[in-house]
């Protein structure tokens, strides 16, 4: 089991049980106890829920009529049951991508549609339902997730390199739902190993990252070991205590964890088409061959080890980062930047710990900060991540699923 997969396996204990709020929440919590038990990686687990959630928004809203659809063009009868629908399309998504865990999902449908009333408006909204699922699973079909891998490590002829291959190196061709492409947003190149940026952010990292720092306080080791939790359990959470703090309608909260889920899924896309465009170096590989960076103001440290382990692929920019960015940026959309009610998330990799936030932004930088104390991430590609993310955020905001 790899490390992503202990992760994954343990978020299966910390998941919150149903709270029966509205369909959307319901379904929501069932689809993630669905990627957790199938062990799905952060990208493709994105990808899952944005595909629920976007189908649970095209079947309410061809309701309900409150926002423009993302492609879906399905008329809903008069008097179809949202909720219904919703139930429906969730549930279709879920069958199709998790086949062997049919029976799961349809024991969650079932007891989904048990309270809507038996008629025309319970029928017609199930048929609703599984249109816009079998539209979105369509369209997804071939957007290039699950392709061949072509990463090449660098290595000289006969020279051994590690043999594990890195992670997700298909998603920078993976169709984006919002942007034109993997590459629209992506970053100049990460700072020279010349210049005084560089010996900032490696001198940082050497210091407060290292496994046995002693710069680094005990708050700061308990985030970063809070942030080593990954994929859609890291910020569901969060969506789902404002979404309960500042209860919404069906069809508004359809859409807030619509765009949050498909602008996640979208941060991927162009974090890994960045990673990989670059290859950057991980602080440990740094730390332990600063005698060739050419950099008279960093030193080497042949035994250095970070906090906790590092992800395997490049560093720049920060993964983590650009998907809080880009959900930052959607919540603040609905929720303002200002105080809002506290924010509280648990994680499966700080067992017992609760934290909590009033500002959307603070949640986004200590994402941020976490990832340096943890000692995987340069403090220059963390704020390239944020920034990447938030301008991902904004395209989905101000041209996506908008009001009608």
């Amino acid at each position: 089991m790899n490390h992503v997969q202990r992760l994954l396996s343990a978020a299966i204990l910390s998941l919150p049980s149903v709270c029966a709020a509205d369909a959307v929440l319901d379904w929501n919590e069932v689809a993630l106890a669905r990627v957790v038990a199938a062990r799905q990686g952060p990208p493709d687990g994105a990808r899952t829920l944005a595909m629920v959630h976007l189908a649970m928004f095209e079947a309410i809203n061809a309701v309900e009529h409150r926002y423009a659809p993302y492609a879906f063009k399905g008329r809903a009868p008069v008097g179809a049951s949202a909720e219904a629908a919703a139930a429906a399309a969730a549930s279709s998504v879920l069958v199709k991508l998790f086949p062997d865990q049919a029976p799961a999902v349809e024991a969650a449908y079932a007891a989904s549609v048990a309270g809507i009333p038996d008629g025309p408006a319970k029928t017609s909204g199930i048929a609703l339902g599984r249109e816009a699922g079998a539209e979105c699973l369509s369209m997804r079909e071939k957007d290039g997730t699950g392709g061949p891998g072509i990463f090449r490590p660098r290595t000289a002829a006969g020279m051994y390199v590690v043999t594990v291959l890195p992670a997700a190196t298909e998603w920078p061709k993976v169709k984006p739902w919002f942007m034109s492409g993997g590459a629209q947003f992506r970053p100049g190149p990460p700072p020279s190993l010349a210049s005084a940026e560089w010996a900032r952010d490696y001198n940082e990292i050497k210091n407060v990252g290292a496994k046995q720092s002693a710069a680094r306080s005990a708050e700061q080791t308990e985030a970063a070991r809070f942030w080593t939790v990954v994929g859609p359990p890291s910020w569901n959470q969060v969506v789902r205590s404002l979404a309960l703090s500042k209860p919404l309608a069906l069809v508004d909260n359809a859409r807030l964890f619509a765009l949050v889920n498909m602008a996640a899924t979208d941060s991927f896309v162009a974090v890994f088409d960045a990673k990989y465009a670059y290859g950057f170096w991980r602080p440990i590989t740094a730390i332990r061959n600063a005698d060739i960076d050419g950099n008279d103001a960093t030193s080497l440290d042949a035994e250095w080890l970070p906090l906790v382990d590092t992800p395997l692929h490049p560093e720049y920019p920060c993964a983590h980062c650009i998907s809080a960015g880009a959900i930052g940026e959607v919540l603040e959309a609905q929720f303002g930047k200002g105080e809002v009610p506290p924010i509280t998330m648990t994680s499966p990799t700080a067992p017992g710990v609760t934290h909590r936030w009033t500002r959307i932004s603070d949640y986004v930088q200590e994402v941020d900060n976490a990832r340096i104390w943890g000692g995987i991430h340069y403090r220059n590609s963390t704020q390239v991540g944020e920034a990447m993310g938030r301008r991902i955020g904004a395209l989905a905001v101000q041209n996506f699923l908008k009001p009608l």
